[in-house]
């Protein structure tokens, strides 16, 4: 099981409830009906009461269905209890079909759909044929343990089955068979249930930088930042203003802007601002290459002083 939840037993208010539920009797079909026709055409809540406390054996029933996922009890009879509401205010009785069968669709839904949410904290069967996969799997590989006489691994033969019979690939039955296998691990557990030892979110990988590259790329820029500053002195002010206003501030002024501001055409603008870039980048390309001499000069100088 993927997820362990902390079993809840039944209270005595559980069992109560659960015994009231059990002891009322299923309605005939021409109850369900006329009750169903005055809570849909009339509103009556009281029939809709009736109707609803007649099923509620339903949902115990099938919430029972559902008890070896690990869920408490009463959680999941709630949810069937959802299901039954929904069914009551859907429920078309001039269609033909028995109410109690209507309502058990939805009760099994709602269940089903509350299981996968809280069976792990990973999602699990969010289409159709993964749903059935998730809930049919486990059926599935009993029935061939059955036919075969003993435990059945998960063969290709056995995966290729189980695909076919649920209109999955074989990789959904894969993955799916290893998700159930496995189980959700809090990130402080300590590995192998030792008290004091390595805990799971030790062994997880830092996709960020390491302290190392945080603290180069800090002086990289600052170093990046002074070349740039000291490039800018080197442009016109004219220059100056159209670099700083077309690449440099956040919200950058258009070439019409700017035009107006200095008395030119804006295809002007554009030329005078290709041909600053271009002094710019020069610039800062030098400083680079200066700047790598030096620390070249420093190493050779450091390698001939060191002892041998």
């Amino acid at each position: 099981m993927a997820l362990e939840h902390a079993p809840r037993t039944l209270d005595n208010a559980d069992r109560r409830y659960l015994s009231n539920v059990m002891s009322k009797a299923m309605l005939a079909e021409d109850e369900e009906l006329d009750l169903a026709r005055r809570w849909r055409n009339d509103g009556d809540h009281r029939a809709m009461q009736k109707l609803v406390s007649a099923y509620l054996r339903l949902v115990v029933a099938t919430a029972t269905r559902f008890r070896n996922y690990g869920l408490p009890m009463p959680d999941l009879i709630q949810e069937g209890n959802i299901g039954l509401m929904l069914a009551v205010n859907r429920f078309d009785p001039e269609r033909g079909v028995r109410f109690s069968t209507y309502a058990s669709w939805w009760i099994r839904s709602s269940i089903q759909e509350y299981v996968l949410r809280n069976w792990s904290i990973v999602r699990s069967g969010t289409s159709a044929g993964q749903k059935a996969l998730f809930f049919n799997l486990r059926w599935l590989r009993a029935k061939l343990e059955r036919a075969g006489g003993g435990t059945v691994t998960l063969t290709d033969a056995a995966r290729d089955e189980i695909a076919t019979a649920l209109k999955v690939s074989p990789a959904d039955v894969s993955a799916m068979a290893q998700r159930l296998a496995g189980r959700d691990h809090s990130l402080n557990e300590a590995v192998g249930g030792e008290e004091g030892g390595e805990a799971f979110q030790d062994f997880l990988p830092d996709p960020g930088p390491s302290p190392e590259e945080i603290v180069s790329d800090k002086m990289d820029g600052s170093l990046r930042r002074q070349w740039l500053t000291e490039s800018l002195k080197e442009l016109s002010p004219r220059e100056q203003l159209i670099i700083v206003e077309r690449m440099l501030n956040d919200e950058k002024a258009t070439l019409e802007e700017l035009g107006g501001r200095l008395g030119v055409t804006k295809e002007r603008v554009r030329q005078i601002e290709t041909k600053a870039f271009r002094k710019l980048q020069t610039h800062v390309l030098r400083r680079s290459k200066q700047a790598g001499e030096r620390l070249t000069a420093k190493l050779e100088n450091f390698g001939c002083c060191a002892p041998a």
